[in-house]
């Protein structure tokens, strides 16, 4: 295997690889020589779009929609996986979701939905990739949380606790997971140049981040890559890498 390609070979599934984080990550995975299955929700457009880059690249991959927080079609997103490329190699749980308000205001609903996606999500992904890569005695997961889970954000109770609920699930999957050769890791982002982050007061935000900058969705890419990667990140399981620019420290 080329250290140009470490993942060649390999089957890749990330959630929420239409767009954002998601799509910077298929495109790295893809890059690094794995098969990669881009997971979409809704915008059958955009994922295909992310297929034809990995494709034109000299890379491999197709789509599959599916919502990460239904059961049924998340068990349904594997098996294909499974009969088409007869393995699965890395799991990235990027899929998610923001409802944000405050607390006392807080619909259930918006509690309810960000839960279901951000954390039931990952929980139904990873019970259903477990049994193909336990038999296999290998595999890689990587779940997407947030400085958010770490430090908490005024307007963001469900997304914080959800993503507080990804960190806890990561180590005890690693706990488990760790005598079959099944490494569980999460990536942390701070602040990542988006859309999303495109409309905010950038000036306290920079402030608060030693290195004086946001973060790009490329930086958050890298970081998955090289948890992904065999043997590189082979002795590391159950700890969050957090890609925040210094932004919280402990």
């Amino acid at each position: 295997m080329s250290s140009s390609a470490p993942l060649a070979g390999h089957v890749a599934l990330v959630t929420g690889a239409s767009r954002g984080i998601g799509r910077a990550i298929a495109l790295e995975l893809g890059a690094a020589g794995a098969q990669v299955v881009v997971n979409y929700a809704s915008s059958s457009e955009a994922a295909e779009a992310v297929v034809a880059a990995i494709t034109a690249s000299g890379g491999q991959a197709w789509s599959h929609r599916a919502n990460v927080a239904d059961e049924g079609e998340v068990d349904a997103m594997v098996k294909a996986v499974l009969e088409k490329a007869g393995r699965l190699d890395v799991l990235v749980n990027n899929a998610g979701i923001t409802r944000d308000g405050l607390l006392m205001r807080m619909k259930t609903a918006d509690w309810q939905s960000v839960i279901d996606l951000n954390l039931t999500g990952v929980f139904l992904c990873t019970r259903a990739v477990s049994r193909a890569m336990l038999k296999a005695r290998s595999g890689r997961i990587i779940n997407i949380t947030s400085v958010v889970a770490l430090m908490g954000n005024p307007g963001q109770a469900n997304y914080s606790a959800a993503k507080a609920g990804v960190i806890g699930l990561t180590r005890s999957n690693a706990a488990e997971f760790a005598a079959r050769g099944v490494t569980v890791n999460a990536v942390a982002p701070g602040f990542i140049e988006s859309d999303m982050t495109a409309e905010l007061d950038k000036e306290p935000i920079l402030a608060a981040i030693p290195m004086g900058r946001m973060g790009s969705a490329a930086e958050v890419a890298g970081a998955v890559r090289f948890l992904a990667a065999d043997p590189a990140a082979a002795y590391i399981t159950g700890q969050v890498l957090q890609v925040d620019g210094g932004m919280v420290m402990r």
